[in-house]
């Protein structure tokens, strides 16, 4: 089902690469590892990044309690969520056509503190299975100590847009037969091999495995 867009949401900058669609939306934020938090506080800007998970419709975030973006979100101020996995570089005959391959998706809405035990450990296992899928059968749960001390926001995913690009790269007719070499630079993320903190441990099989969804 796609998201009706608003008037901060629609797409109006080449608008044929917009899409409302949620496949499309949760697709986007469940891959990214991380996200940028934009507000604004008495007339001051901020952006943050930090990581964020997805269940279902809701988007989640944490931190400590003295967090001061947490805190000023939990607040009652408004928070813009973007995201961006870049795809590919794409080189064109011209300087003025090069450009990126790239999914984005940008998020408004207000965020909640998520008082309820439940929800609240359900959202921290997510945000570390977000991460690393599998991780939580291992790890050790949050105290109540740990659980104290963490704030968690939810967010509805309900005023949100993606954009994307894809293919190669587009050049004026005239130029088209310039000496200059052009086309596309795939872009991927390449996941190293694993160090142990300890090496009398089996290596689990999400870690060896490890791929972003």
């Amino acid at each position: 089902m796609p998201i009706a867009p608003t008037e901060r949401t629609k797409v109006r900058r080449l608008p044929a690469r917009a899409s409302y669609e949620r496949e499309l939306i949760d697709a986007v934020v469940d891959e990214a590892l991380s996200c940028h938090v934009g507000f604004a506080v008495e007339g001051r800007s901020w952006v943050v990044p930090t990581i964020h998970a997805r269940i279902g419709d809701r988007l989640y975030l944490h931190g400590a309690v003295a967090n001061h973006m947490l805190g000023s979100l939990a607040g009652g101020v408004e928070a813009c969520i973007t995201i961006t996995i870049i795809d590919g570089l794409v080189l064109a005959r011209s300087a003025f056509h090069h450009s990126m391959n790239y999914r984005s998706v940008m998020i408004f809405g207000r965020a909640m503190p998520i008082d309820d035990p439940a929800e609240k450990k359900a959202a921290l296992a997510a945000l570390v299975e977000h991460v690393v899928p599998g991780r939580t059968a291992d790890a050790r749960e949050p105290s109540v100590k740990e659980l104290r001390t963490t704030l968690v926001l939810g967010l509805s995913i309900a005023e949100a847009s993606a954009k994307m690009r894809t293919g190669g790269p587009i050049d004026d007719d005239e130029d088209l037969d310039l000496p200059v070499w052009a086309g596309l630079l795939p872009v991927a993320t390449v996941f190293g091999e694993p160090l142990a903190d300890t090496p009398d441990r089996p290596l689990p099989d999400y870690v060896r495995d490890y791929r972003r969804p």
